[in-house]
């Protein structure tokens, strides 16, 4: 629905990188007991060892973690949104291991859902070689190209860093809430743009076969602002004949958006090192990183973990996130409840 009468956001989920970066409450050391449970995890694997996607995961015998992880999910919904979790000894671990490590701390926040057209439940985030220019399907996260500010899939993304590039890849986050709050600021006009459909290029990802799929940026439904922003992708849909041109006022509330994303004082930028997972809602908060250089031994590359997730304590959704890749999932899942 739209706003009827326009105000700012003053709920948690509204912040400024600025305030945050003075206090880093936001980064969690993860403690003695959690790791001590994870190694009782792997130790017990090892005995038979299996591949991620087939363990079964006991949370009875996590209950540090499990109850970490309740209160990272009050976190993603219903605080600012995002969580750092660090200090997984990563290096301990082979990267089979590492896949079994992060599969049972994502079943303990929610449920994993795909990402591709495949249906692939974890993506492993690293630089392929390709190009998103030279191919209508790779995406982005396949390259070691600056990612602009954009959401990824489920209620929440989850990437755990397994390697870091010499140079470069800084991560960025930004407050959906704040962005809505400085547009309505310094154009009020633009907001109604911005809940007008925009259409995005699918990547040939959208699991019914859609190459292009047509969405609002700002969604207002049932007290909540969610939002689905991909500024490479839509552009890049306006290679499809059939897909209008954008107007002189959808690129002058693209644009704006995309300058406040980069503001400094809005923004909160770090790097992750390795060990770290980095969790954030897909609605509240839009995430980007830095072009990196990387290294010449493939073995040695940037290498981070992904997955999408649907959590059970996520939003209400409008209907017309039914009909994206990115939120299909988790918009069926509230159906069946």
């Amino acid at each position: 629905m739209h706003l009827s009468s326009p105000s700012c956001i003053t709920s948690p989920e509204s912040w400024l990188g600025r305030t945050l970066q003075e206090n880093k409450n936001w980064i969690v050391f993860i403690n003695p007991n959690e790791i001590l449970e994870i190694n009782n995890l792997l130790h017990q694997w090892r005995k038979n060892p299996t591949e991620y996607l087939q363990y079964k995961i006991q949370k009875s015998e996590l209950p540090n973690l499990s109850k970490r992880f309740l209160e990272i999910r009050s976190e993603l919904e219903g605080g600012r949104g995002f969580f750092l979790l660090r200090g997984l000894p990563v290096n301990l671990y082979s990267t089979e291991e590492a896949k079994v490590v992060f599969w049972a701390l994502a079943k303990l926040l929610g449920e994993p859902q795909g990402q591709d057209k495949l249906g692939s439940l974890m993506h492993s985030v690293t630089n392929t070689g390709l190009k998103v220019a030279e191919n209508s399907e790779v995406r982005s996260y396949q390259t070691d190209d600056e990612l602009t500010f954009h959401n990824d899939g489920g209620d929440a993304f989850m990437l755990l860093c397994l390697k870091t590039a010499p140079s470069g890849g800084m991560s960025k986050l930004v407050s959906v809430a704040s962005i809505y709050n400085e547009i309505l600021k310094r154009r009020p006009d633009l907001i109604e743009i911005l809940q007008q459909s925009f259409y995005f290029d699918t990547r040939g990802q959208h699991p019914t076969g859609l190459k292009i799929q047509a969405c609002p940026i700002f969604n207002f439904h049932q007290g909540f602002l969610s939002v689905l922003y991909k500024r490479r992708y839509l552009f890049s849909a306006q290679r499809f004949p059939e897909v209008p041109k954008l107007t002189v006022q959808q690129i002058e509330a693209l644009d704006l958006f995309e300058e406040i994303c980069n503001d400094p004082n809005i923004q909160l930028s770090f790097y992750m090192e390795p060990g770290d997972l980095q969790i954030a809602n897909n609605f509240s908060v839009l995430h980007s990183r830095t072009k990196y250089q990387d290294h010449s031994d493939p073995k040695e590359r940037r290498h981070l973990l992904r997955i999408w997730l649907t959590l059970p304590n996520g939003r209400p959704l409008p209907e017309v996130f039914g009909k994206t890749r990115e939120f299909r999932d988790s918009y069926l899942s509230r159906l069946s409840k």
